[in-house]
């Protein structure tokens, strides 16, 4: 009997010729992610903010009163501000959760994506929001120094925002660092030691950024280079960031 022999299928193993197994498709990253701190960041501003919306035009001065940095506070003619010592330790913190307008909080928004996400991802979320308060606290404590005794309100979250960026300066333009949203949140980049105070000046990017930074902000000190509605508190902007530049290593988790 003549013997036929069997040729294997496709599907079938075939010696050395065997097809590869299909390995299974890697899960997708999101395309946008933002740390959660970032967002509760965000989402607080933007609830006080409608909150005050449903005030009267009173009731919203004496939230001013309360929680806006006002220099006035702290010369001694001025005694009519409420709040007594309370407001007058707490207002450096907290005039940075008021905001002018809708328009001022997508500003101050856009920043915060861009910078406070690369320093939330690197600090968690308690390191992120009280690096934040230092920073807005420095920006308020600069603007005395240059406004004592002035009695006009200073909101916004700018000087934090100011200081987040200063912060993200010392490690993200580093050669292994991450770039803002160039890296998924726990990317080992994030661990990296930062750069020493004097490597951050010594590198080209870095310096770059900072010295566009300040004088976009002198621009707008001495060319006079504020809105008729909302003067800006340029001042605050520098304390704030030079506040992120030297106070980063203090709150910075990765060490050498």
């Amino acid at each position: 009997m003549n013997h036929i022999p069997r040729i294997p299928r496709h599907d079938e193993e075939a010696g050395p010729h065997r097809r590869p197994p299909i390995e299974p498709r890697p899960a997708r990253e999101p395309a946008f992610t933002m740390p959660t701190s970032v967002i509760v960041m965000i989402a607080l501003l933007a609830v006080i903010h409608a909150l005050r919306s449903t005030l009267s035009y009173h009731d919203d001065l004496q939230v001013l009163a309360w929680f806006a940095f006002i220099p006035a506070r702290y010369t001694s003619e001025w005694g009519v501000l409420p709040g007594g010592i309370g407001a007058d330790v707490w207002t450096f913190v907290t005039y940075a959760l008021l905001h002018g307008s809708v328009m001022h909080i997508v500003t101050n928004g856009v920043w915060l994506l861009a910078f406070g996400s690369a320093v939330a991802r690197r600090f968690g979320g308690l390191r992120f929001w009280l690096f934040s308060a230092a920073a807005a606290a420095g920006g308020a404590a600069v603007h005395l120094a240059f406004h004592p005794g002035e009695a006009i309100p200073v909101v916004g979250a700018s000087a934090a925002i100011a200081g987040q960026m200063a912060g993200a300066a010392r490690f993200v333009f580093d050669a292994g660092g991450p770039l803002v949203f160039r890296s998924a949140p726990g990317d080992a980049r994030y661990k990296r030691p930062a750069l020493s105070l004097i490597a951050t000046l010594s590198n080209r990017q870095a310096l770059t950024f900072i010295v566009i930074f300040f004088l976009i902000n002198l621009a707008f000190g001495l060319g006079g280079a504020v809105s008729m509605a909302m003067p800006i508190a340029w001042e605050a902007h520098l304390g704030g960031f030079l506040v992120g530049l030297f106070a980063f290593k203090l709150f910075d988790p990765v060490r050498s």
